[in-house]
C-alpha cells in the first residue's frame, strides 16, 4: 500500500490505562510504532504515572540537580528533564502524520491548542511562550483573558508565568509517539529537583495550585475530548 493509498483516519478512541509505570508504557509505545501498518487506527493512550523523571534525547546531566529516590529515565524523545507524578494527566498520541494530512509543527500546534482549550474549560487562559513548547499560565491571575504582550525579558522569558503542560514528541516513519503532561492535582515538589524543560528558575504549577478543585479524572476527560477533536484530520 502506497501513502496515496492509506486508509483514511478512523476518529481516535482514547484507551484508558490508569496508572503504568513510565519505562514499559515507553517500550509499548515504540513497540506498537515499529509493528504498525499503514492501516493500523491511530491511538490516543491516557493514563498517570508513578514518579518518575524523564530525560530528552538531547537532555543535559546538569539539569537533574537532585533526583533523590525518584528514578531517571533517558528516553527519545525531545526535550529536556521533566516530571511525571500521580495526579498529572499524560496523553500519548499515536498518529500516522501521512493519513493525519499534517506536518510536525502543525501536530505541535494542535497538542497544545487541545491544552489550551482544556484549561478554557476550567476558566484558564493558557498562553504559549515562543521556542519553549508546552502551555504557561500567568501566575497573579490564570483566569485574565490578556494576551501576552510585548517582548520577552531576555534573561528571564517566563517571568510572572508558570508552565501547567509539557510537550515532547518522537516521530519515526511519521508516525508520532511520546505526547503530553498537564498538571491536574499533584506534588510539585519533584519539579524543584530539576530544571524544568532545561530552564533553571521555571515555576511549575497545577490545576489545584492556581484554584481550579477538579479531579484526574475530570481533568484527563476533558483533555482526552480535546486531543480526539483537534487531532483528526
Amino acid at each position: 500500500m502506497t501513502v496515496a493509498e492509506h486508509a483514511p483516519a478512523a476518529a481516535i478512541a482514547p484507551r484508558w490505562l490508569g496508572r503504568v509505570g513510565y519505562a514499559e508504557t515507553f517500550e509499548a509505545m515504540k513497540l506498537f510504532t515499529l509493528e504498525r501498518q499503514p492501516e493500523t487506527p491511530d491511538a490516543l493512550w491516557m493514563c498517570e504515572h508513578a514518579p518518575v523523571f524523564t530525560q530528552g534525547i538531547a537532555g543535559k546531566q546538569d539539569h537533574i540537580l537532585n533526583p533523590g529516590d525518584i528514578p531517571v529515565v533517558q528516553t527519545d524523545r525531545g526535550g529536556q528533564v521533566t516530571f511525571h507524578g500521580p495526579g498529572q494527566v499524560v496523553g500519548y498520541p499515536l498518529i500516522d502524520l501521512r493519513r493525519a494530512g499534517y506536518y510536525v509543527k502543525e501536530y505541535v500546534y494542535r497538542i497544545e491548542e487541545s491544552v489550551l482549550r482544556t484549561l478554557a474549560h476550567f476558566g484558564v487562559t493558557g498562553h504559549r511562550v515562543a521556542g519553549a513548547p508546552g502551555i504557561y499560565v500567568r501566575l497573579d491571575d490564570p483566569f485574565s483573558h490578556a494576551a501576552l504582550t510585548g517582548p520577552l525579558p531576555a534573561g528571564d522569558p517566563f517571568r510572572g508565568l508558570g508552565k501547567i503542560a509539557a510537550l515532547g514528541i518522537k516521530v519515526s516513519r511519521h508516525a508520532t509517539y511520546h505526547g503530553v503532561a498537564l498538571n491536574a492535582r499533584m506534588d510539585l515538589e519533584p519539579f524543584s529537583r530539576i530544571n524544568p524543560c532545561g530552564y533553571a528558575g521555571l515555576q511549575t504549577v497545577d490545576l489545584s495550585t492556581i484554584g481550579i478543585q477538579t479531579t484526574w479524572e475530570d481533568a484527563a476527560r476533558v483533555l482526552s475530548q480535546k486531543l480526539t477533536t483537534y487531532l483528526a484530520p
